[in-house]
């Protein structure tokens, strides 16, 4: 399975439109690849840079495994987000204090067709571990221009 996006490369930066200091819309996102005993797919956008630790900016869950795409600024039909370090339901893009981070965009193949309980991000990321088949990563980094 592997994941990219048409809005920036793997490992480069990513533009300001999809950051606190822009308009903070969710990049294009698309995949291939997913395992056919997918039942549902999630996604986790974080930073394990972050000064207080791994900073949640983003997750979508129940997503119906013939997705292939998630276009800018949209979710999955029938798909549901989950709150965010920032404390919202929805995308939260790279807002970093101080330096370059990396945002790692995490796509995972479930063995289940929801992610029944996943109401909070430890629930969440508990569930994904469970019941992953595959996962494909994008690391993408960003760094506050002063």
């Amino acid at each position: 399975m592997r994941i990219w996006s048409d809005d920036f490369q793997q490992e480069g930066m990513i533009p300001k439109l999809f950051t606190c200091d822009d308009k903070d819309v969710s990049p294009h996102l698309a995949w291939d690849g997913v395992p056919g005993d997918t039942r549902s797919l999630a996604l986790i956008v974080d930073d394990p840079d972050a000064p207080v630790g791994t900073w949640v900016h983003w997750l979508v869950c129940d997503i119906l495994p013939d997705v292939t795409q998630i276009p800018r600024g949209t979710i999955p039909q029938g798909a549901r987000q989950v709150r965010n370090d920032f404390g919202k339901v929805e995308y939260g893009g790279p807002c970093p204090p101080g330096g370059t981070h990396r945002y790692f965009h995490k796509l995972y193949a479930l063995n289940v067709p929801r992610l029944e309980g996943a109401d909070d991000k430890r629930t969440l990321y508990q569930l994904v571990e469970r019941h992953k088949i595959a996962e494909a990563v994008l690391m993408g980094r960003y760094q506050r221009s002063r």
